[in-house]
Parts: structure tokens; C-alpha cells; sequence
């Protein structure tokens, strides 16, 4: 289990994340862009005796990048509207978080490249919408009417604390039609990427409109949870239809037998 901070701005905060991070038995905190030090006196005062969860801490330049190796990803929103997925209180995210899949996938990869993650977004906006799309689910905090904003390391732990009540409930029976577990965010990635260039390349999709009706797709398919197959599966229709695509529109290359 990660724990991911896009942009976080306060050192504070950040050291206080890594203290609850040792509370709350999650191993690892990843750290997307920065904007404060997150080795420097403040910080390493909050973490107390989470220090190692902070020394440790993995940098990435992009949410993309931090959350590439993991299957299941739960972002936190403090917006209730206008949302590009369905927002749902606590605990329900975080038990589909902590869910096995249905049954052993001797393909896919260990734990170690199998990561889950909690994402929380910047101080003072949070996290957009094209982030909002890398997440398999959205939580929200649950506050009274008048004021819902929550300071940073507050809304972590809250959600950590129900992170480790549902690890520590028995766990339910699995649905009787448990779906597969999903691949890793890189997968899906690449799918959009393909997807995307296949799409431009015939005209559904212009590059002024393209950002907003790529959201859409990227919704409809992480509601599907697509498993590492089923990925590669779309995967690989999508790159023969742009190699069809490219033999009939004429261009180098019209005599292969097959997609290059």
C-alpha cells in the first residue's frame, strides 16, 4: 500500500502524513512534484518516528508516473459534483481497495510490482480532473455543511484510520461474480495512448475537442476495471486498426502482411 501526495506545499504536512503513514502500517509514501522540502527540519520534526517513511519517500515528476506499477488506485476529492467518476463516502472505496481478486493470475506480476495507492491532491485545489481519471475510485469525506474543506494531513487521517478498520474487519465473502483484478495504471496508459493516436488518425477525434471526449473514454474504462488481458486485448485491435487504417489510406508501408 502507497500513499501518494500530488504537489503537497507544506513540509508540514508532508512529515505528518509519513508519522501516520508509520501509525496506520502503510510502507511507502510517494511524492509527485513538491513544492516544499520534504528532507528539511519541518518536516522531519512532524514525522517523529516516521522518519524512514520520509527519507524514503519515491519522487516523480508526474501523478502518471507515481501510480504506473499500481492495480487499484482510490483518490481523495473534496468536491460532491461535477466529478468524471462517481464519488462515494467511506469505507467503500478503501474496501475495494483492499479487495483480492477473484481467483490467482499466474500472468501477472508480485506484490512488489502490484502496488494499491490512496492519492490526495494539492492543498489548495486538490486534484483535477484528468488526475481525478487515474483513480479506479473517489472518496469523500463526509464533514457538516457549512465548511468540508479539510486540512491535508487531516484528510489522511481520517482515511487512513478507516484504511486500517476495514484491514482489520473479517474479511466478507467474495461477490459471486468477483471481477479479475485490474491491470496496472502503465497498461491502461498505454491504451489511451494507442487509442488516442488511432483515433486522430481517422477523424473521429480533432486535436481541439480531442481532451474532453478522451475523458469520457478514460471514465468508461475505469469503470470496466479492464484486467492485464483485456488491456491487451484492446491493445491489440487498436494497433491493427491503425496499421488497416494506414494500408488503406495509401501511405509507406502498404505491402507488409501485418501491423509493424
Amino acid at each position: 500500500m502507497v500513499v501518494v501526495l500530488v504537489e503537497p506545499a507544506g513540509a508540514r504536512n508532508v512529515g505528518s502524513v509519513a508519522r501516520l503513514c508509520a501509525n496506520f502500517e502503510v510502507n511507502e509514501l510517494r511524492l509527485v512534484a513538491p513544492r516544499c522540502d520534504p528532507n528539511g527540519q519541518e518536516a522531519r520534526q512532524m514525522a517523529m518516528h516516521g522518519g524512514s517513511v520520509l527519507t524514503q519517500a519515491r519522487r516523480f515528476d508526474s501523478l502518471a508516473e507515481a501510480l504506473a506499477d499500481c492495480r487499484r488506485v482510490v483518490a481523495a476529492t473534496g468536491r460532491c459534483a461535477g466529478e468524471p467518476l462517481p464519488v462515494l463516502p467511506l469505507p467503500g472505496p478503501l474496501e475495494w481497495l483492499l479487495a483480492e481478486p477473484a481467483a490467482p493470475q499466474a500472468h501477472q506480476p508480485g506484490p512488489e510490482q502490484a502496488a494499491r495507492a490512496l492519492v490526495f491532491g494539492r492543498e489548495d485545489r486538490g486534484l483535477s480532473n484528468d488526475e481525478l481519471l487515474q483513480a479506479g475510485r473517489l472518496l469523500r469525506i463526509e464533514t457538516g455543511p457549512d465548511y468540508g474543506s479539510l486540512n491535508l494531513s487531516h484528510a489522511a487521517a481520517v482515511v487512513l484510520h478507516a484504511l486500517h478498520q476495514c484491514r482489520k474487519r473479517e474479511a466478507p465473502p467474495p461477490p459471486a461474480e468477483a471481477l479479475p483484478e485490474p491491470s496496472r495504471r502503465d497498461e491502461l496508459e498505454g491504451l489511451f495512448s494507442d487509442a488516442e493516436a488511432l483515433l486522430l488518425a481517422v477523424g473521429f477525434l480533432y486535436p481541439h475537442t480531442a481532451h474532453a471526449r478522451l475523458a469520457k473514454l478514460r471514465a468508461l474504462l475505469q469503470r470496466a476495471q479492464l484486467s492485464s488481458s483485456e488491456v491487451a486485448l484492446l491493445r491489440g485491435m487498436v494497433r491493427q486498426l491503425r496499421w488497416a487504417s494506414r494500408q488503406t489510406a495509401g501511405t509507406p508501408g502498404a505491402q507488409q502482411t501485418g501491423p509493424s
